[in-house]
Parts: structure tokens; C-alpha cells; sequence
């Protein structure tokens, strides 16, 4: 079956925004996709309902206790995991920092944990905070030529010092994924723990954290269509093990104990309505988790004709400089997520520039600070970031190409 998205951008009602007369174009989903409407009614619903804490002898709060067991039962159909090896949070770098303060309980002086200059800052300042007890901190480094992580150097550096390694699945700057299952055999074979951010990669392919076989795996709901709420998925046997920090009366079991505090349980409703939107690219199916792996299969096969077009045209532009793989034949290791420089424009002019056009893009480093920095681009500004969803469309590449060629060329 063909993905169509002329089917699906009806139900964006952020997609009829118009800018200087035409249908703005979001090129912006590595920071944040839109929603459909389903998820919005979810959350609509549940503040007009079903509003209340959990855990209380009311309707409303039996209401409450529901959404949040649907919103770990989606979470795990959307991973492949057990509704108890889900929890939640603020967004997923306040569930990193917590995690690693749990981690760092039990370690030593001298431990080692391994980060890359390919990620988010958001899986490298929380591990970073950990060298206040000592632990040693080491750096896995990238080919500058085409953004991609340094395999020997990180084979290298995982040794029997290793307790973790904090690696990205997809980097959310250039767009280049990871071989994930790699990092993992390897630091399974010294004993150490895998630590994943999908964030990046959760809109763009599908996740089976069992066949990844990783400890732990992060992503954040409002880069898949929905609402601003962090998920993390962690083995049982860690998350029982671990010591989180949590208030005396909270729950002491899983994932409860990782779950302190109120939780933002509207969010939590658009969580499962998102879920519910993705699984539905993927109908007809015998269940959920089915539905979500075939659904995936077609986002990612029509994104990557949206990136064979978008990257060809970048290509051609005059004094561009494109950051990452740009071979088509290689383009199952990335998503339609790309970085350039123009050379006569700064990355903020670019996407001031392209936004009075209603072309909607982000400049600057992304929060992936290492990169910018390793690639000397950090004091110039940083990068000019476009980013695709399923929701975009062909035409609305070729108009990003044809504006960007006469910003390139005047």
C-alpha cells in the first residue's frame, strides 16, 4: 500500500495556517510535530471529564487510573515492550537527569561512561553531571565527512571500566541513525548498560526495544504527534533494581516508583491518542503493535522519497554546504533530516528569510551542541535544519528548493 499524505493532512489543523497567501510548510518536526485533531479532542476530553488525581475512591479518578494504564499499554504496542516497563515525565531530558542520578548511585570513582559528539546535549549533559562523583567521562567521535559516529573509536573506548554508554539512535541535527544493536553487543560484552535516545528517531522508524535488546530507551510524544510528555522504556529488572528519587508515601512499585509526583495526565490521554493516529497508518491489522510496525513501513519508505528529493536539490544549490550522508544508496541510515549552510547568509537570515515565504525551519545547533562544536560551526551560527514528516509533500520540497536557490543565487 502507498502512503497518500493528501489522506492524513486534513485531520492537522495546524496544516491550514496560511503565510503571505499560501499553506505554510513545517519543516520543523525535529523540534516538534504537529498534532492531529484526535489528540487534541483526547485532551480536551479528558480536562472536561475525567479531570483528577489518581488513586481516589471517584469516578473521575478511576478515570484517571485508566489513562494512565491506556497511555503505558500504547507506549509499549509503540516499543514492544510490557506496559510496566514504561514511565513518564515532564519531557525526556528531566527523565535522563533523573535516571542518571539513580545510575550514578551505584557507581565508583573511576567508572567510565561513554557519550558521542553525534547526540542531543540532552544524552550527554545528564551522564557529564555524574563526573561531580568521580566518574570518568569519554567521548566517542565522528567522521566530520559525512556525520556519522566513529565505530572503531567507539569499540575502542568501551572497555572494562565501561558502566554505560549513552548513544542516540537517530541524531537529530543531521539525521544520520546509529547502529544501536552494534553498541549494544558490544557493551553487553563488557557488562555495561545501553542507553538510548530515540527522540529523534521515534517519528521516522519503528522501535523493538527487545530485538535492540538496549537497557534503557528514551523518546519524547510531541516529536510523534502528541503532546509534550517524555517516555522512557527500561528493563524490569533494572527499574527494580535501580533507586530512584521519589517522595516516602509514593508507589514503591514498577513503573510507579519512577513515576513520582502528579503526572500530566491530559498529556498522558494524548499520549494514547497519538499512539492510536499512527496505528491507524498501518489498518488493516490484527492488533495494535502490528498496526504500528506496518504503519511505520510505509512512513519510512515515503519519507525516503521525500529525502532522495530534498537531498538532490540541496545538492545542486550554489555555494552549499550539506552536513551528512547525502548518497541515496545509503539513505537507510538516515532520516529526511538534513543540516547546510549557505555561504553568504547566516543560518538565522536563511530561516528568517524562508519564513516570510511561510517555510518553517530551524537554525542554529539544535541542542546538539558537541556536533556544532566538532564541526566548527558552533561560533558562525551553527546549521540551517530542515526536517520531513509524513505530513509533508512533494510540492512542498519543491517550493523549499525553488525559494532556497533564488536565496542562494540573488
Amino acid at each position: 500500500m502507498t502512503f497518500d499524505p493528501t489522506t492524513i493532512r486534513p485531520l492537522f489543523p495546524a496544516l491550514a495556517q496560511e503565510v503571505a497567501g499560501r499553506p505554510a510548510i513545517f519543516f520543523d518536526g525535529p523540534g516538534g510535530t504537529q498534532v492531529p485533531q484526535m489528540v487534541i479532542d483526547a485532551m480536551s476530553h479528558y480536562l472536561a471529564h475525567d479531570n483528577a488525581n489518581s488513586h481516589g475512591a471517584f469516578a473521575t479518578s478511576r478515570r484517571t487510573d485508566a489513562t494512565i494504564a491506556a497511555a503505558h499499554a500504547a507506549m509499549a504496542d509503540l516499543l514492544g515492550c510490557e506496559p510496566d516497563e514504561i514511565f513518564f515525565g515532564q519531557n525526556m531530558t528531566s527523565l535522563t537527569f533523573a535516571l542518571s542520578r539513580a545510575i550514578g548511585r551505584e557507581l565508583q570513582a573511576g567508572d567510565e561512561i561513554i557519550v558521542t559528539r553525534l547526540d542531543h546535549d540532552a544524552n550527554v549533559a545528564p551522564w557529564h553531571a555524574l563526573s561531580e562523583r568521580g566518574v570518568v567521562i569519554r567521548e566517542v567521535d565522528i567522521d566530520p565527512i559525512d556525520c556519522t559516529l566513529d565505530m572503531d573509536d567507539m569499540a575502542a573506548k568501551i572497555g572494562p571500566r565501561t558502566k554505560l554508554v549513552a548513544v542516540g539512535y537517530a541524531s537529530n541535527a543531521v539525521g544520520t541513525i546509529n547502529d544501536v544493536r552494534q553498541v549494544v553487543d558490544w557493551a553487553h560484552q563488557v557488562g555495561a548498560l545501553v542507553f538510548v535516545d530515540a527522540v529523534h528517531y521515534a517519528p521516522h522508524g519503528c522501535i523493538d526495544v527487545k530485538a535492540l535488546d538496549c537497557d534503557f530507551l528514551a523518546c519524547s510524544v510531541y516529536k510523534f504527534f502528541g503532546p509534550h510528555v517524555g517516555a522512557m522504556y527500561g528493563k524490569r529488572e533494572h527499574l527494580q533494581r535501580l533507586k530512584p528519587y521519589k517522595v516516602r508515601p509514593a508507589d514503591d512499585t514498577v513503573p510507579g516508583r519512577w513515576m513520582t509526583g502528579t503526572q500530566n495526565h491530559e498529556g498522558l490521554a494524548g499520549v494514547t491518542a497519538a499512539v492510536e493516529y499512527l496505528a491507524s497508518l498501518g489498518q488493516p491489522a490484527p492488533d495494535r503493535r502490528t498496526a504500528l510496525v506496518t504503519a511505520m513501513e510505509r512512513i519510512v519508505a515515503y519519507e525516503r522519497s521525500l529525502a532522495v528529493q530534498l537531498i538532490d536539490g540541496l545538492l545542486k544549490i550554489p555555494g552549499l554546504t550539506f552536513y551528512g550522508i547525502r548518497e541515496p544508496e545509503r539513505f537507510t541510515w538516515r532520516t529526511p533530516t538534513v543540516s547546510f549552510r549557505l555561504a553568504h547568509l547566516a543560518p538565522r537570515a536563511v530561516a528568517g528569510q524562508l519564513a516570510e515565504h511561510g517555510i518553517f525551519v530551524w537554525d542554529g545547533n539544535y541542542y546538539a551542541l558537541s556536533l556544532s562544536e566538532r564541526l566548527g560551526v558552533e561560533p558562525l551560527g551553527g546549521m540551517v535544519r530542515v526536517g520531513l514528516v509524513h505530513y509533508n509533500t512533494a510540492d512542498e520540497v519543491d517550493f523549499f528548493l525553488t525559494t532556497l536557490h533564488k536565496l542562494a543565487t540573488r
